[in-house]
């Protein structure tokens, strides 16, 4: 018999080979042997998180970082763009932040057809919108490697919420997983610079008139994606995809006119279906 030392860092691994030596007549596991295997069984390594390791490929679109204006842009957006970026980096560093949000054009219009909304819900707790109009997961990734985060550095948020990746879909020849990588590369940055912090991941909200739209199906094909990124302890899940649909699927315009970005009462109900998780993720009690 082999007489090396065994490790033990994995017990399963440690029991097969302990039984490979056993006599083909006596290799099924003793109960000692089985009892070891359970008692030591927590110790095994977990799988690590695909957001755990900072590295990514950036072999694809949704992943090269760039800032904005894009080719089908007029140019002197770039201005109006470099303004943004610089004013959201002064607002992460001029306060403290609990409350970060990360997306497009649903989440930044918090600061106009959602205002009401975001004053009462997130006036009082440390708030900033950080979301941009018309950007996909690259621009925003340009953002994060620009100093976009820099400012929370020493003090992360508590929790930060993402949804981002509606306006990737619209290139055809990008597939779900394309887009799910971007927003995957975008949690890599937020934990790497915010490594404190609870992220709340939220599934692309539905679009588009009816369960077939073209634009749905593709977000829809993101989030199953996305949702292998959620482990209940760092990166966290909610979908309130439900509360802007009637029981056929098709999309409550009383919320969302256009299709796409929710209008004030349409905010209302995101911010109150959503109230329930950023308590909880906040720590906050009943009273406060």
């Amino acid at each position: 018999m082999d007489r090396k030392r065994l490790r033990v860092s994995d017990p399963i691994q440690f029991c097969d080979r302990h039984c490979l030596m056993m006599p083909p007549k006596k290799r099924l596991m003793t109960p000692a042997l089985a009892l070891f295997a359970l008692a030591f069984a927590p110790l095994r390594a977990a799988e690590p998180m695909p957001w755990e390791n900072p590295a990514y490929e950036t072999t694809i679109r949704a992943t090269q970082a760039e800032s904005r204006p894009g080719p089908d842009e007029a140019p002197k957006s770039w201005n109006l763009w470099m303004k943004h970026h610089e004013d959201r980096k002064r607002w992460c560093t001029e306060k403290p932040v609990d409350l970060l949000m990360v997306g497009d054009s649903i989440v930044f219009q918090w600061s106009r057809r959602g205002k009401k909304v975001w004053d009462e819900f997130y006036g009082d707790r440390n708030a900033v919108n950080i979301g941009s109009s018309g950007d996909r997961t690259y621009h925003m990734l340009w953002h994060f490697q620009h100093g976009g985060l820099d400012g929370m550095k020493e003090r992360n948020p508590k929790l930060v919420v993402v949804m981002i990746g509606t306006n990737n879909r619209g290139i055809p020849e990008l597939h779900g997983y394309d887009t799910a990588y971007g927003i995957l590369a975008l949690l890599k940055e937020i934990h790497a610079k915010l490594p404190e912090s609870k992220i709340l991941l939220m599934p692309i909200f539905p679009r588009g008139d009816t369960p077939g739209d073209q634009g749905r199906m593709r977000n829809e094909e993101i989030n199953k994606i996305i949702h292998g990124y959620v482990d209940n302890q760092t990166v966290h899940w909610l979908d309130i995809g439900h509360v802007f649909l009637d029981e056929n699927g098709t999309l409550n315009r009383d919320l969302m006119p256009d299709r796409l970005h929710p209008n004030e009462e349409g905010y209302r109900a995101w911010a109150k279906a959503m109230e329930p998780t950023i308590r909880k993720l906040l720590g906050e009690t009943e009273t406060e």
